[in-house]
């Protein structure tokens, strides 16, 4: 069932995924006779795939691809910048991130869990833990991200 969670280009430098933590960004060298001198992009596939989605999802501004055709993808957490740390941030916060979540059809409309790891934040920033369930039944996938504000 993982093969349903789709493949795509690694983008994000030093990912961090609880559950997908053995994630490689360095850059392949093909091993085709001939071409040892060439590089190729690595490739990230099933449940690590699936983190860097919800990852780019987030830290994308939302209407920020509007002129691709992408209007609706992205987050709001980037309203969250410059205003002060405070309980109803912190909540506004969560509406974006579930906001997401609900964007993005390969998980249920719903986060198994999104908890605030708030003795690593910092006073201008959130750090969370979000926990989605895959649509193809495959088990939750999780990840951390810290939000600067």
């Amino acid at each position: 069932m993982g093969d349903l969670l789709g493949a795509d280009l690694m983008v994000l430098p030093n990912l961090v995924a609880y559950d997908a933590a053995q994630v490689d960004l360095t850059q392949r060298t093909p091993s085709v006779r001939g071409l040892e001198n060439l590089l190729d992009l690595g490739v990230i596939t099933g449940r690590d795939n699936l983190a860097q989605a919800l990852i780019l999802r987030l830290l994308t501004p939302l209407g920020s691809l509007a002129s691709l055709g992408h209007a609706e993808y992205g987050s709001q957490l980037h309203k969250l910048i410059g205003r002060r740390k405070s309980e109803a941030l912190r909540n506004l916060c969560r509406a974006y991130v579930l906001e997401v979540v609900a964007q993005e059809p390969r998980v249920e409309d719903t986060a198994v869990s999104l908890d605030f790891d708030v003795p690593s934040e910092t006073s201008s920033s959130f750090v969370f833990t979000l926990v989605v369930q895959p649509r193809s039944g495959d088990a939750p996938v999780g990840l951390s991200l810290g939000v600067a504000i």
